[in-house]
């Protein structure tokens, strides 16, 4: 039996998975490693620290699975993007990567709209100046660390530094690239003329690779240190939201992607990107040879915790909570919540947006809260469905991921109000497992990333649109769609 290795470097932690060639996850791992926010709006992360958890998480995943490092053919890599990682000319880290939470950039972001232009720009990178992005982070590091700029030869991001460390390579994918703010989505390169328009050194910018497509091989040092043979395959990987896609089995136009965690993502695949791109959506590169629309809101999960830890009874449980929603029917009798606990992205790119409850009255109970709290997430991911199908794709269906997943509740309310059948694939474990298929790809194990994914991702669960249910969430998203416009400007007048 074959296998490959799937690794996730994540905010909190890195995960890594041993696949077979069946697509089975036979052993896992996981280390933490802290976040750094030495000023209000900062996130900083040391990559020593990615990569320790990286040799760490390798290691307990062998071990977990009991399968000699001989068997392993190659490992793919997935990440958390948009992260800074410089390196000097001896390819050492310059200073902590800025993540993509990170928030002091707002001014750098406004500066690259005025220089590029408000419609060149998406027209260009696929996606509007936001403080996450990388480009912004350079901008900034001119402005106030000039020094490091000056001393940086490599940018990379963070699933490529753990690429360098295992193959002593510089490189990146196209996925990843996408997230930059300096790539030409459309054309799949870096977009030259706009970082030399931005003033920045276009030499750092590494080579671009396909994600299925093998970069080197495992350095004596890097086998040493994660347990695996030295000259295992590693191939480019991509970024965690495409490798999610890929996992999930979300390759095709008509198809979609509902990861419900601490935020919310819609992902939906394109063969060909839209003639017109206005930014309103992110427009990145998929893990395979085409293009996804996506959609983020900042408060999913996060807004669910929140329920959890301030409306719920000590020590109660996700599923206790779900019980209580469970008992107000569709449209919690007229409560509708607003999931702007951290602003908003999409779609409506709002900082001072904040969470809302309308339509309270005497005669409503916890429960009902509870339920809007739901509902509220959920229409937040309709308002990112209604632009995709705006802006063309027909989604038919949707596989449903992250914790948001694991509410049989949650499911239904999803397939009523986004109007699309919701399938559970049986292996949920995020992108660490779209970058094992990666692996399997790039050793030869499968043919192509459509192969991996129809010999390995199976659903285990369907749930279809009722019609009912769908009828009064109909009425109650109408008055969600309302309270944003009516509220902009209140938003605002508060947070000055």
């Amino acid at each position: 039996m074959r296998y490959v290795t799937g690794v996730d470097v994540g905010t909190s932690g890195t995960k890594t998975l041993l696949v077979n060639e069946t697509g089975k996850v036979c052993g896992t791992g996981y280390a933490t490693y802290p976040l750094h926010q030495e000023q209000p709006g900062w996130a900083e992360q040391n990559p020593a620290d990615w990569w320790e958890a990286t040799c760490t998480s390798i290691r307990q995943a062998l071990q977990d699975a009991g399968v000699s490092p001989r068997a392993v053919q190659a490992v793919g890599v997935s990440g958390q993007m948009h992260g800074m990682v410089c390196l000097d000319k001896h390819h050492q880290v310059i200073r902590p990567a800025i993540l993509w939470c990170d928030t002091r950039t707002t001014a750098a972001c406004r500066w690259i709209t005025e220089v590029v232009g408000e419609a060149e720009l998406p027209a260009i990178t696929g996606n509007v100046a936001l403080e996450g992005f990388t480009a912004p982070k350079l901008v900034w590091l001119a402005k106030h660390e000039p020094a490091h700029l000056e001393k940086t030869a490599t940018l990379l991001l963070p699933k490529d530094y753990i690429n360098y460390k295992l193959t002593d390579q510089l490189a990146t994918d196209r996925s990843d690239a996408a997230g930059s703010l300096l790539y030409n989505v459309i054309e799949k390169q870096w977009a030259l003329d706009l970082v030399q328009r931005l003033q920045l050194p276009t030499q750092i910018l590494p080579p671009v690779y396909p994600s299925w497509e093998a970069i080197g091989r495992l350095t004596e040092a890097a086998a040493l240190a994660t347990g695996l043979l030295p000259g295992t395959v590693v191939v480019a990987g991509g970024a965690d939201n495409a490798c999610g896609a890929v996992g999930a089995g979300v390759l095709h136009t008509g198809q979609a992607l509902s990861s419900i965690g601490s935020s919310g993502v819609i992902l939906t695949p394109i063969e060909q990107p839209p003639a017109r791109i206005d930014g309103k959506l992110h427009l990145f590169n998929h893990a395979v040879d085409t293009w996804y629309f996506m959609g983020v809101m900042l408060a999913a999960g996060l807004s669910y915790r929140w329920a959890r830890d301030e409306l719920g009874v000590a020590g109660e449980s996700y599923d206790e909570l779900n019980t209580a929603a469970a008992s107000v029917a569709p449209g919690a009798e007229g409560v509708v919540f607003l999931p702007y606990l951290n602003g908003e992205r999409t779609p409506h790119a709002d900082p001072h947006a904040r969470g809302v409850f309308f339509g309270i009255s005497a005669v409503h109970r916890r429960a009902h809260l509870i339920r809007a709290v739901m509902e509220g997430i959920t229409y937040g991911l309709r308002d990112i469905i209604e632009l995709m199908r705006a802006a063309g794709p027909t989604i038919q269906t949707l596989r449903a991921i992250g914790g948001g997943a694991k509410s049989a509740l949650w499911l239904q309310m999803q397939a009523d109000v986004l109007q699309a059948t919701v399938e559970v694939p049986a292996v949920d474990e995020g992108p660490a497992y779209g970058a094992a298929l990666l692996a399997g790809v790039g050793s030869g194990i499968f043919s192509s990333v459509f192969e991996a994914v129809h010999k390995t991702v199976r659903v285990k669960a369907e749930y279809v649109p009722n019609a009912a249910a769908s009828a009064a969430y109909e009425r109650s998203y109408a008055v969600y769609r309302r309270l944003y416009p009516a509220l902009k400007e209140t938003f605002r007048a508060a947070a000055t």
